[in-house]
């Protein structure tokens, strides 16, 4: 039986640190790769990044693995917490081995953050490495398979898209090849994921699930909207981030092209993406339990149509999921709120 999450990859595992109240609306998620690490790439696209190791990652440089990923809020601030998670990976032996013994390690781990200073009400709330960490260790303490918690969790507890609150989502495609490829987003986008016209989501226009709202419900719905946005500060950085995956047994340079079509599943569900003040940023990793076919040279085609598929599936579910927001930081309502749930 699969979760349509990304932890239907065998192996993977996702872990959410959040921090709410007094001032803070934020967090930090992680997913661990299993022992030894999975093949990564990254494909960054928003004009506006924040980004730790991702240089590592160009299939032209040294590490061919990975141990975890971060994803987090705090913007730059928050890419602390990815010091939290070297830490816990370096005392379990787990990294790139730079010397004699087995201790001598170096655990490299690439994380990109979103923006949601203040969001709370403090500016200075951000994650540190204690959230790093204990977002890795519940990562570790959810077992194989586990469900992903969605919606106003981990990165994605500041998060917006647009006027809307957003947040964490996932989703999974079994092909019939019987590989499996996954997507955990933090959806955060400068752009809108709702069709002004008519008040659907655009990811599920654009996969026939969409349902209409009645002409007077989208009509309230963006008088609310209008009003919250005139009570925010404007948002001034945004970002939408991604962690795609799969148990196929990809190349470097094959996880990095499914890093960079994955983000056509953004451009599906938000609009406009990829700004000057968004910091697009798509992960790939691949554990390499299953073989593409080799007599096919095609073979990774159906696995980065999939890829962009589940990207914008878990940008739907993240803004399904999230709950409304109200403080001292500003007035988030949710898409379910405002429209009702489908």
């Amino acid at each position: 039986m699969t979760l349509d999450a990304l932890t239907d990859v065998a192996g993977l595992r996702v872990g959410h640190a959040t921090l709410t109240g007094e001032g803070r609306l934020t967090g930090t998620t992680v997913v661990l790769a299993p022992p030894g690490g999975a093949v990564a790439a990254v494909d960054v696209r928003g004009g506006g990044p924040g980004t730790k190791e991702t240089d590592a990652l160009d299939p032209r440089n040294l590490v061919q693995k990975v141990e975890a990923i971060v994803l987090t809020g705090g913007s730059a601030y928050g890419l602390d917490s990815a010091s939290g998670v070297m830490a816990w990976l370096e005392e379990r032996g787990r990294g790139v081995r730079v010397g004699p013994d087995a201790a001598h390690v170096v655990p490299v781990v690439p994380a990109a953050c979103v923006f949601d200073l203040g969001r709370g009400g403090d500016f200075r709330a951000r994650p540190d490495a204690a959230t790093g960490r204990a977002a890795v260790e519940a990562a570790e303490a959810s077992g194989p398979g586990a469900p992903v918690r969605q919606g106003c969790v981990g990165a994605g507890t500041g998060a917006a898209v647009g006027p809307l609150k957003g947040g964490v989502g996932t989703a999974s495609v079994l092909l019939d090849s019987g590989i499996t490829v996954a997507a955990l987003v933090v959806a955060n986008a400068a752009g809108s994921a709702v069709e002004p016209g008519s008040g659907a989501l655009y990811g599920e226009l654009l996969t026939g699930t969409a349902s209409y709202p009645p002409a007077e419900v989208h009509e309230a719905a963006g008088r609310r909207l209008a009003e919250a946005a005139a009570r925010n500060a404007p948002p001034p950085l945004n970002t939408t981030l991604a962690v795609v995956a799969t148990d196929a047994d990809l190349t470097r340079a094959q996880a990095q092209k499914l890093a960079g079509t994955a983000h056509d599943g953004i451009a599906r569900a938000v609009r406009p993406v990829h700004l000057l003040n968004d910091g697009d940023t798509v992960f790939a990793l691949a554990t390499g339990d299953r073989p593409l076919a080799a007599d096919q040279p095609l073979a990774l085609n159906e696995v980065l149509a999939a890829g962009a598929d589940a990207v914008t599936r878990a940008i739907v579910r993240a803004v399904r999921a999230a709950g409304p927001v109200e403080g001292p930081g500003g007035t988030w309502p949710s898409y379910e709120e405002l429209y009702g749930a489908r």
